[in-house]
């Protein structure tokens, strides 16, 4: 990418979640920004947003959107990004898409700045963002991989609701209340009620009976850590906590690695924050994670029934290093 002094940034889906969290963290890191185009649906125009101190008019998403544009940030879903991404590196714009369009594409990088950075060079003006959930545990496992090669990974995901945007955050809040006060407790975000719950379920069923979100932490992670080989299963449940993504995450080794060193790998590893003294209740929660850019390791622990096992609790931000921030993060690689 040409080195610039500013550059301009075009956000895709700008007044999402996700999007949101793009402008702060943006403006929090002192990105480079010289333009700024914030793009959403024709629901949003008229709409503005805050931005270094100025207001931003949220401009509708169209093909001629990203005329000029340096670096464009997708947060606006899969069937947009299909349509204008490839319309937005055809201006030369370098495309960072958050959704599941491109991931799986062997001609798109799927990219955590942390692991695979060097990926990055084989782009063609569109890299992916990889699933939050896949993320993290990724930012968790490369250091051991790197050391003892890891054969097969065996993850439970516990995830906020926020991984399923605002609507299904004020959801739960309603539901919460509801209950508190003796109310009808209505669901239409979820199959079931998710206050004091939790849903096995996140994405679309396959025939398998895994679901699309388990089989996208299998194909992501085999790619990212561009090793086949590796033996993956998931479970991914919904729970109702707002922000901030849990795993439960067991590991077998080829080569054998303790739990103390595991815990020094982890705590030299670049966005990793060790958090493992569980007699004096310290590992990681959800809340403690939220806002923060780390990725949260702690319960590091032997697993006694096999020789070469590792089981962790893993915890991260899913707006912030699951989605916005990995985003930034690779902008930032870009530009670099």
């Amino acid at each position: 990418m040409l080195k610039k002094d500013r550059y301009h940034i075009a956000v895709a889906g700008a007044t999402g979640a996700v999007g949101r969290e793009i402008l702060a963290i943006l403006e929090e890191r002192n990105f480079p920004v010289g333009d700024l185009r914030l793009l959403a649906s024709s629901r949003s125009v008229g709409t503005e947003l805050s931005f270094g101190g100025s207001e931003f008019p949220v401009e509708e998403l169209r093909e001629d959107s990203f005329r000029g544009v340096d670096i464009a940030l997708f947060s606006a879903g899969a069937k947009r990004s299909k349509t204008f991404a490839p319309l937005a590196a055809e201006s030369g714009a370098v495309v960072v898409d958050n959704s599941s369009a491109f991931r799986m594409d062997p001609r798109v990088p799927l990219v955590v700045p942390e692991v695979n950075t060097p990926a990055l060079a084989d782009h063609q003006g569109i890299i992916a963002n990889p699933n939050c959930s896949t993320i993290q545990m990724v930012v968790a496992l490369k250091p051991l991989h790197d050391v003892a090669r890891i054969r097969r990974i065996v993850v439970t995901t516990f995830q906020a609701v926020s991984g399923s945007g605002q609507k299904a955050m004020d959801e739960l809040l309603v539901q919460v209340r509801a209950l508190l006060s003796f109310q009808e407790v209505i669901h239409e975000v979820y199959p079931h009620q998710i206050a004091f719950n939790c849903l096995p379920h996140i994405d679309v069923f396959f025939p398998t009976g895994y679901s699309k979100e388990e089989m996208k932490m299998v194909d992501e992670t085999r790619k990212i850590l561009n090793d086949d080989r590796i033996g993956i299963t998931a479970t991914t449940v919904r729970v109702p906590v707002f922000r901030s993504h849990s795993e439960s995450i067991n590991i077998e080794t080829e080569k054998k690695i303790t739990a103390q060193e595991a815990r020094e790998l982890l705590a030299r590893a670049e966005g990793v924050c060790v958090l493992d003294d569980p007699a004096d209740n310290i590992y990681p929660m959800p809340m403690n994670a939220a806002g923060k850019d780390e990725t949260f390791v702690g319960r590091i622990r032997e697993d006694e029934s096999i020789p070469n096992g590792l089981n962790l609790w893993v915890v991260a931000d899913n707006l912030r290093k699951g989605a916005a921030l990995n985003a930034v993060q690779i902008a930032e690689r870009l530009i670099r």
